[in-house]
C-alpha cells in the first residue's frame, strides 16, 4: 500500500509561515496560528512541505488504508489560504453562509484574507469539524 506522502515533520512553522512573500497573507497565516492554538489548546506543525495542523488522529478507511492526518489545518496558496474543513460537520451550510467571502471544494474553505471572515464562526466551524473528526477516529490510546 501507498505510505501517506502528508506526514508531520520537525520543521519550523514560523520559519514557513515568515518565508511567505506575502505580507498580507503571511499576518493572516500568523493571525490563523493564534485563533487555532486558542481553540485547540495545542501547538502548531508541519505536516508535510505546506500544511499547519493543529493535533492528530489516526484513520482506518474501509479499504484498509490508514495513516496519521491532523485534526484541523490550513495551507497558504499562492491565491487563498486554505482551511481543511470536514465536508459534513453538523451546521456546516448555515455556519458557511454566515463566514464571509469564501470559496468551498472537497475539504477545504479558501479565503483571501482573514479580514473577509466572520472569526467567531471560524471557531463554530473549527470546533464542530473537531468534534466530527473525534467522533469518526476515536483516539483508542
Amino acid at each position: 500500500m501507498a505510505k501517506n506522502k502528508t506526514t508531520a515533520t520537525e520543521k519550523s512553522v514560523d520559519a514557513f509561515l515568515n518565508a511567505i512573500k506575502d505580507e498580507t497573507r503571511r499576518e493572516d497565516c500568523f493571525i490563523l496560528v493564534e485563533l487555532l492554538k486558542k481553540i485547540t489548546k495545542q501547538e502548531p506543525a508541519m505536516w508535510g512541505a505546506g500544511i499547519v495542523g493543529f493535533g492528530s488522529h489516526h484513520y482506518v478507511y474501509d479499504s484498509g488504508r490508514e495513516g496519521d492526518s491532523p485534526n484541523i489545518a490550513f495551507s497558504p496558496r499562492a491565491s487563498s489560504i486554505a482551511i481543511y474543513l470536514s465536508g459534513s460537520f453538523a451546521d456546516r451550510e448555515s455556519l458557511l453562509s454566515k463566514f464571509g467571502k469564501h470559496k468551498t471544494d472537497k475539504g477545504c474553505v479558501h479565503i483571501k484574507t482573514v479580514a473577509d471572515i466572520d472569526r467567531a464562526v471560524l471557531t463554530k466551524m473549527v470546533t464542530k469539524h473537531i468534534q466530527h473528526i473525534k467522533q469518526l477516529y476515536p483516539d483508542k490510546s
